[in-house]
């Protein structure tokens, strides 16, 4: 009764406080925080309202200087609370301008001299990025295709031919050759003749908008060369002159020393390895990656901040074995962290890893007590600051709320979760007959483990729906159970890029160890993906219903009331509204009594989605000559917008290339009932070419495809032939003929 009383009285006086104690408490233990929600405020209003930059100006100076006054006069503690709103108003309008300036083009920029129409030009520049040649091995009837793999590159711009001369041009733009470039590297100083284009965005629902994806980082403009040939080399930097040549050296010497004497037999395996250690996960196959995307564990595979913190957690055990002092732990733990940022993709999961581990290192060099909630925050703002636009960038929303996630609800969901599971222990009779797995410590660690991934889950939810339209409510689950492998797999590939250096027959043995390890998670990561609740596919939602979520989220987990039983009803009717609001958009996307039909842009090709009614889907067609692996970047985006999840049918016209080439990428997705197709195709099956190859890869899934005449769809909607009939194969035969 005494604990209770004391509970109670604790809500009373946070309650007679008003509704800013949770404001300054913020201020007292985590003075960063409201600076950094400023920032995100300023760079919201101004992408929605677009204001001038001097508006900004006039509020952002008023309230620093009102703030250095204020200071000069009362020196107090007690005016800490109005300092901290000066410095949030001055925060909100250093946002805006960041976002201003960051959005200012100079009229020298590149995508202000390109209109809208084509445009051949003579330019120069540096290369900033390593040249990129894209195989597309993954894609099934790459074989098909006629031209070489072509090459992408990032290049700075100094300079255009004009007709009077060589005139002065800024900017950056997206290089694509038509053809593999292997003699290129970062820091080349070239001259290019291309077609320069602005970058156009998606023409079909729930396609991924590459151009939105480069307008944040300013890059509107492409430029396509037709060969190789097409690019002079002027110069090049002398290497290891540049920030640039270091971290690319860094990059391939990680990446080479991961890879070198790993089993050659399991090419799959050694991808996620490279993946899970360094970030690359370009060779990943396709089912691999469907599998770890259901199960809401591409995560991992993204080099997310779980990965850096095992990392960085290795090195400081081993630091403490070797016995060095806390002071010397964190010296080497920063020299770790600077290195491992350079030899990775610079993404927001990383970079906020490396923000954190760099600010909790140095707390122990300066003897200050670390706050995770001021390091969160401070990484926020210097990725912010740096670059503005991030914060619209779904890596930047899922890392930040992930994380945030897990410091605000880690300790609520772990010690509930432990109390009741105690509570269970406790009423076993015979606790010898336990397995021997189950005891406190390991039981402790494991739903340690479990609540920091429902923590994470419960915030990144929103945001997961918003971007890529489902819900994964396993990932906690599944996230506990693969935790050990990525652990393993982890530690391994790192220990064998260091010691390859000096000790290559024992990294071989750290390879193939690893190789096994990994074989194992993929094997465990798609029988996870085969549970049919792992993914549940919404479709696009409206950004309302995400806002609704977090509000939900914030009031039920932070608004007190002096009655708890009003909180309690209050919460259960929010989260009602939101779950018959989830559930009705579900509905209404997968029940409908009319015939809904979309023609996709896929170019020279045909994909068409018919929506029957009663949940009945059909594809008549799948392919296009001239946009490459249009089932995985054109139909399955469209399919998942839609929450389309399964199709009743696929109905092939007739076996040529432009109408088959995507249907192996859509039935490797989407589950598929049946594949029909007239005599014609069914024969061409069975020689060589486009035909054979569909057929024997859907047989290598146990689809066969049917003819026309079993076509059977209960839907209530009646389907009929009209082209090709089963003679048309016979009257194409005569025509031949008679030629």
């Amino acid at each position: 009764m005494d604990l209770i009383k004391k509970k109670l009285e604790l809500i009373d006086w946070k309650l007679s406080l008003g509704p800013g104690y949770v404001v300054r408490q913020i201020i007292d233990t985590a003075p960063l925080v409201l600076p950094a929600v400023a920032i995100i405020i300023g760079i919201f209003l101004q992408n929605t309202i677009k204001l001038p930059i001097l508006f900004w100006l006039v509020p952002a100076i008023f309230s620093a200087a009102a703030a250095i006054i204020y200071i000069a006069i009362k020196r107090t503690k007690s005016n800490l609370y109005a300092i901290a709103l000066l410095a949030f108003l001055c925060s909100i309008s250093l946002g805006a301008i960041r976002l201003s300036s960051y959005r200012y083009l100079p009229d020298s920029d590149i995508s202000n001299l390109v209109k809208v129409e084509r445009t051949l030009a003579t330019i120069r520049g540096t290369i900033i990025t390593e040249p990129y040649t894209s195989d597309n091995n993954d894609w099934v009837f790459s074989k098909f295709k006629f031209t070489d793999p072509g090459s992408s590159f990032y290049l700075k711009i100094t300079g255009a031919e004009g007709k009077t001369g060589w005139f002065d041009v800024s900017g950056t733009v997206r290089v694509q050759v038509a053809e593999p470039v292997i003699d290129l590297t970062a820091g080349d100083n070239v001259q290019m003749y291309c077609w320069l284009e602005k970058i156009q965005p998606p023409t079909n629902p729930g396609q991924f908008d590459f151009a939105k994806k480069l307008s944040e980082n300013n890059i509107f403009i492409t430029a396509a060369v037709k060969t190789r040939d097409g690019i002079e080399l002027l110069s090049s930097q002398s290497k290891g002159s540049s920030f640039f040549d270091i971290h690319n050296y860094l990059q391939r010497a990680a990446r080479d020393m991961l890879a070198e004497r790993l089993p050659e037999d399991n090419p799959n395996s050694k991808a996620l390895i490279a993946a899970l250690v360094l970030g690359d996960r370009t060779k990943i196959d396709n089912k691999t990656s469907i599998a770890f995307r259901k199960t809401g564990l591409l995560h991992f595979v993204s080099l997310s901040g779980l990965n850096f913190v095992i990392m960085i957690a290795f090195v400081w055990w081993l630091c403490q074995l070797a016995g060095l002092s806390k002071r010397r732990q964190a010296l080497i733990c920063i020299a770790v962290s600077i290195l491992f940022v350079l030899a990775v993709p610079p993404n927001p999961p990383v970079l906020r890893a490396a923000v954190i581990s760099l600010v909790f290192c140095a707390s122990f060099l300066f003897r200050r007590e670390p706050n995770s909630f001021n390091s969160l925050a401070l990484s926020a703002i210097i990725l912010l600051l740096f670059n503005p636009t991030d914060l619209y960038n779904a890596s930047w929303q899922l890392s930040f709320s992930t994380t945030l996630g897990i410091l605000l609800f880690f300790k609520r969901i772990q010690l509930f979760l432990y109390e009741k599971t105690s509570v269970l222990l406790r009423l076993i009779p015979e606790k010898g007959k336990l397995p021997l797995l189950i005891n406190q410590k390991s039981l402790f660690s494991t739903l340690s483990l479990f609540s920091a991934g429902i923590g994470a889950w419960v915030c990144g939810a929103g945001f997961m729906l918003y971007h890529f339209y489902s819900i994964t409510p396993l990932t906690a689950v599944w996230t506990v159970l693969a935790s050990f492998f990525v652990f393993i797999i982890t530690i391994i590939g790192l220990s064998k890029i260091v010691i390859s250096f000096f000790l290559p027959t024992a990294a071989a043995i750290l390879g193939f160890l690893a190789t096994g390890v990994t074989f194992i998670l993929i094997w465990l990561v798609k029988i996870f993906a085969k549970v049919s609740i792992s993914e549940i596919l919404m479709g696009q939602v409206s950004i309302w219903l995400i806002v609704f979520y977090y509000c939900v989220l914030i009031f039920t987990a932070f608004c007190l009331f002096r009655r708890p039983l009003l909180r309690k009803i209050i919460s259960f009717a929010l989260i009602s509204i939101l779950a018959i609001s989830i559930i009705s958009v579900k509905f209404q996307r997968t029940y409908h009594s009319n015939l809904i039909l979309n023609c996709l842009d896929v170019g020279h090709g045909q994909a068409i989605i018919v929506q029957l009614p009663h949940n009945k889907n059909l594809l008549f067609d799948a392919g296009s000559l001239h946009k490459e692996d249009a089932g995985r970047r054109i139909i399955i985006p469209f399919l998942r917008s839609q929450a389309i999840s399964k199709l009743d049918a696929i109905i092939i016209s007739h076996n040529d290339i432009d109408h088959i080439n995507a249907i192996p990428e859509v039935v490797s997705d989407v589950k598929t009932t049946s594949i029909y197709a007239n005599d014609d195709f069914l024969t061409d099956s069975e020689n060589t070419g486009a035909p054979k190859l569909l057929y024997d890869y859907l047989k290598g899934l146990k689809l066969d495809i049917q003819n026309f005449d079993k076509l059977q769809i209960d839907s209530g909607a009646g389907i009929k032939i009209l082209w090709p009939t089963q003679d048309t194969g016979r009257d194409k035969q005569q025509s031949v003929k008679q030629k």
